[in-house]
């Protein structure tokens, strides 16, 4: 990945189609390796999810093109690349696996980000009845040691319907249930790379499995 994170570091300098174009090879060649890295990575998650067997890569790895037709940032292209392995795809909104490459800003993660007030809802309920079934797989010394906290994104108050003085509604107040970890540039282009990301993503299996539960 060393190549594709000196083309990222490139373009963070030089993000403009001009010099895109001009190096449109280089992005070609980074786009295929996040492409290949992306169906090893299937490929190993399917062996402990079987929610992810079958997916193609396409299907999960994101876009480097940015919308910026009602942006106030103009700038062309996203700085990183990255791709979500989940059941249905990136755009499926379902549970599932994340890595992010940018020069000093990589990580992975996984879980569930920002889903509609449906789903919340379905998730919300069934994290009220099951919740000491969540905490104990959050507290697991060797979830702990690979996703030490939740990704703080909550609301300030009790949602509707929930009472305030509910036994956990510190944890019915979150609008996402995501977990990160930071990897940092030397660990991305090692051979370590690929065995480390599903070691933490088979810590991580149990939480996008109760949450699919709750999606039921």
């Amino acid at each position: 990945m060393d190549k594709v994170l000196q083309f990222l570091n490139e373009l963070s300098e030089n993000n403009s189609r001009e010099w895109f174009n001009d190096n449109k090879k280089r992005y070609e060649e980074s786009r295929d390796k996040v492409t290949f890295l992306t169906e090893v990575l299937i490929n190993e998650i399917g062996k402990f999810d079987s929610q992810v067997r079958g997916l193609s890569a396409k299907e999960c790895v994101f876009r480097i093109f940015r919308d910026v037709r009602f942006a106030k940032d103009k700038r062309p292209y996203k700085t990183n690349f990255g791709s979500f392995i989940c059941k249905g795809g990136r755009k499926s909104m379902n549970p599932g696996y994340y890595f992010h490459i940018e020069p000093g800003k990589s990580f992975i993660g996984g879980g569930i980000y920002m889903p509609p007030s449906e789903p919340l809802k379905l998730i919300r309920n069934y994290m009220a009845e099951q919740a000491e079934e969540y905490l104990d797989i959050i507290n697991e010394p060797a979830f702990k040691k690979n996703f030490p906290e939740m990704y703080n994104d909550r609301l300030k108050t009790a949602p509707k319907g929930w009472p305030k003085d509910h036994e956990h509604i510190a944890l019915l107040r979150y609008k996402s249930f995501i977990f990160s970890k930071e990897m940092k540039d030397s660990l991305v282009k090692s051979d370590k790379y690929i065995e480390q990301v599903v070691t933490s993503y088979s810590v991580l299996q149990p939480v996008n499995a109760f949450l699919y539960e709750a999606l039921v």
